[in-house]
């Protein structure tokens, strides 16, 4: 498999470019050769598969087509000691940059204050990358229609990361918002070997057929008033898809069966707004957990919305409590 590398955030997309502006403008200063040097020492490192702090996108072909991936590498980052990663996937219609998006989902100063390697797949797109979504079984869009082979994609971006960094192979972990969520209940079915848990947020599990080969860490966020993945589940007002969405309870129980978790749930959270619950006694001290918040509709807790409109709940903070979930294993 052939992979093409380049940048396109921060100053590393513009390296090309610099000297001719200065040329152009104004006398390159030491400063502008230091900042320069200094860029250009980080491209060939990244390059060479030694990944230094700062902010990436990645090409590789996958199934015959380009993908792309961004990566944020936290500054305490140490290529000598085995760093956790976390893969957070966009919702439908979106893209890797809206995951990354601080503003929205706080993945980037997570991985700062945590000290893991943030990674954001883009899903499949006939649009330059754009309106991407994941094939998750029965949502959504172009990704399921063309049976785009998603898991295995996801899988190649484990395998290129740990060429690039000292990944921790026994704490690689997936969350996704919405159609991203549902791709991570798939990642749970098809690739429990990768991925030591999952979280998702607004999305159900739409999978087809579930045979994970362990038990598997699931955490799952949910607003009562969804109105695009109804919590009841079939199709939302608001949906784009329209599909017949399978309902947060019936993943749930889903879970707590695959698992073999204890039937009944213990309260572990009770505030305005929000509750929680953790399925305890399961196989391999496999946990299966879930909040829900009354108040927010189709959003991350915690995040602005991509989409704009009604506020989602700040009762609880979404990636706070996944990366404490994380955190257990």
């Amino acid at each position: 498999m052939k992979k093409t590398f380049v940048f396109s955030t921060l100053a590393l997309s513009t390296i090309g470019l610099q000297a001719n502006i200065h040329a152009a403008s104004e006398p390159v200063t030491l400063k502008d050769k230091i900042k320069d040097r200094l860029e250009q020492r980080q491209e060939k490192r990244a390059s060479k598969g030694q990944l230094i702090p700062g902010d990436y996108t990645f090409e590789l072909r996958h199934d015959g087509a380009k993908r792309e991936y961004m990566v944020h590498v936290p500054k305490n980052y140490d290529a000598s000691k085995p760093t956790p990663m976390v893969l957070s996937l966009h919702g439908g219609g979106g893209n890797m940059t809206y995951q990354a998006n601080e503003e929205f989902y706080h993945w980037a100063s997570k991985s700062e204050a945590a000290g893991f390697i943030a990674v954001f797949p883009n899903g499949y797109s006939r649009m330059l990358g754009k309106l991407a979504t994941w094939n998750a079984g029965i949502c959504c869009g172009g990704a399921r229609d063309s049976n785009s082979d998603d898991a295995g994609f996801i899988r190649a971006v484990v395998d290129d990361m740990k060429t690039r960094a000292n990944i921790d192979s026994q704490r690689i972990f997936a969350n996704g918002m919405s159609n991203g969520g549902m791709m991570s209940y798939r990642l749970a079915c098809e690739a429990s070997e990768v991925f030591r848990a999952i979280a998702s947020v607004a999305g159900t599990d739409g999978t087809k057929s579930c045979k994970p080969d362990r038990a598997i860490p699931v955490f799952h966020i949910h607003a009562k008033n969804d109105e695009r993945v109804l919590f009841n589940g079939g199709s939302g007002s608001e949906s784009d898809t329209h599909a017949d969405f399978v309902s947060v309870p019936n993943t749930i129980a889903k879970w707590v069966k695959q698992n073999g978790c204890e039937a009944t749930p213990k309260r572990v959270l009770e505030i305005d707004d929000a509750y929680c619950e953790t399925y305890s006694g399961c196989q391999e001290n496999a946990q299966v957990k879930l909040c829900v918040t009354e108040t927010g509709g189709h959003s991350w807790p915690g995040g602005k919305k991509v989409r704009g409109g009604k506020a989602g709940s700040t009762a609880i903070n979404a990636t706070d409590l996944i990366w404490e979930f994380y955190s257990q294993y």
